[in-house]
């Protein structure tokens, strides 16, 4: 007698292949959301704790910490260490100290006495939405981070003014909350900042009184991207890498101006963003960059953290860039 035999067809086959591969196409895009809010969230997590360390690191020197102390010995990755539980390494790292500790020599970031320091990739430094973090960037063994401090609406150099707002108006530098510490008599802002005296030097330094557009209305931190085959954008143990702008908008496709060209390798790895080097009129602005869609985070001098849409209108970017514009801002 033949028996009945019980199995799938070829085409039933098939058809279930076909309606699983329908589901994983649907699910998908959702699963690669869910695990892209949960890397924002992360992201904005740490620049909040950023936020909180530079109030603490206030409550005890009274000031802000330094974008950079000169171009080579450090950044405020280094001045914040002790705020982000990571006192051990600060420890480590050679001649350097609060704004009353500045000194005119010592070793620089890359020297070997630092490099136990900076060749360590901070998880509170680094936002996770950037895929390279998966294999960190090094350059000459020194590590890449995600954050960037704020230093005004013009140029690294507050330069003022340069360019036009969206009237035609000129920009104008109006203060910001992070600047590379620097002798007086070699830079053209002391209207600007308070100063304090060491070691016969007059060092600038901003106080949460030289933000008085308001702490809320005023950023402090924001995001970049990490360079990839040696382009220093994200190189914030440097100081030409621990800074943005606000005078181009968040994720514009306008260059950045590097300090100097041959740290742009955008021809060679299309993640890395449009760039160039600086020149006479063309000076160094970097712009705020992530790899969210649709904008980045943002830290304030407050303390608080939001996600900023790149389709900001540029003038209020730029209001918001600088401590004392005296704008005012209406919603964004």
């Amino acid at each position: 007698m033949a028996r009945n035999r019980h199995a799938f067809t070829l085409v039933e086959l098939l058809v279930v292949i076909a309606i699983i591969g329908i589901l994983i196409a649907l699910l998908l895009p959702a699963v690669q959301a869910a695990r892209e809010a949960a890397r924002r969230s992360q992201c904005i997590n740490n620049l909040k704790q950023i936020g909180l360390a530079v109030h603490n690191y206030a409550d005890t020197w009274k000031a802000f910490p330094a974008g950079n102390w000169h171009g080579v010995m450090g950044s405020w990755l280094v001045g914040l260490l002790p705020y982000i539980e990571q006192g051990a390494l600060f420890e480590r790292y050679e001649n350097f100290g609060g704004v009353e500790t500045f000194r005119t020599g010592g070793a620089r970031y890359g020297s070997a006495v630092n490099l136990p320091v900076t060749r360590t990739q901070l998880a509170a430094y680094t936002c996770p939405s950037d895929s390279i973090t998966a294999s960190p960037s090094i350059y000459n063994g020194v590590t890449f981070h995600n954050y960037v401090a704020n230093y005004g609406n013009t140029t690294r150099g507050r330069l003022s003014p340069y360019g036009t707002d969206t009237a035609g108006n000129p920009n104008r530098y109006a203060g910001a909350p992070f600047i590379e510490y620097i002798n007086r008599n070699t830079g053209n802002w002391a209207n600007y900042y308070s100063w304090i005296e060491h070691d016969n030097l007059y060092i600038t330094v901003v106080r949460l009184q030289d933000i008085p557009d308001g702490l809320s209305n005023t950023l402090a931190f924001s995001e970049t991207v990490q360079g990839r085959l040696g382009d220093l954008r994200g190189f914030a143990w440097w100081g030409g890498g621990a800074h943005f702008e606000t005078y181009l908008p968040p994720n514009t496709s306008e260059p950045d101006v590097l300090e100097s060209a041959g740290y742009c390798r955008h021809t060679q790895d299309p993640m890395n963003p449009p760039c160039t080097g600086r020149s006479g009129t063309n000076q160094e602005t970097i712009a705020a960059r992530s790899r969210h869609p649709g904008g980045v985070q943002a830290a304030f001098c407050d303390g608080s953290a939001r996600f900023i849409s790149e389709t900001i209108h540029l003038d209020t970017w730029r209001w918001l860039g600088t401590g004392r514009g005296k704008e005012v801002l209406g919603p964004y």
